[in-house]
């Protein structure tokens, strides 16, 4: 299920955000290696049901935002030049401390 631009995006293009540190028990479409890094929101790319929870059968998935979220590869890995995007749903992601301070951190 995809609703493109039905609502308010959370994170718009340039704002610096950090995915979340959890481990959960369960399915989820968030890389380890990503967990607890950095990264600049590309684009917004739709809507759709949190894989997370209809992964597991669940009827109850409920409809999040999908950011385009690049990432520099020495930041995930420890070396490297270029970036790597990864398609992330609003509910991995949270304001990083540099957006929320106010100091807006807009990289490209």
């Amino acid at each position: 299920m995809t609703d493109r631009g039905s609502t308010a995006d959370r994170f718009p293009p340039g704002t610096t955000v950090r995915t979340f540190r959890h481990d959960p028990p369960h399915h989820t479409r968030l890389p380890r290696y990503a967990r607890g890094k950095r990264g600049v929101v590309v684009e917004p790319e739709g809507r759709a049901e949190l894989a997370d929870v209809s992964a597991q059968g669940r009827p109850d998935a409920p409809v999040e935002q999908i950011y385009a979220v690049r990432f520099a590869a020495r930041d995930l890995w420890g070396e490297g030049d270029h970036h790597v995007v990864l398609d992330l749903w609003e509910s991995y992601l949270e304001e990083s401390e540099e957006d929320a301070g106010g100091a807006a951190s807009h990289e490209r």
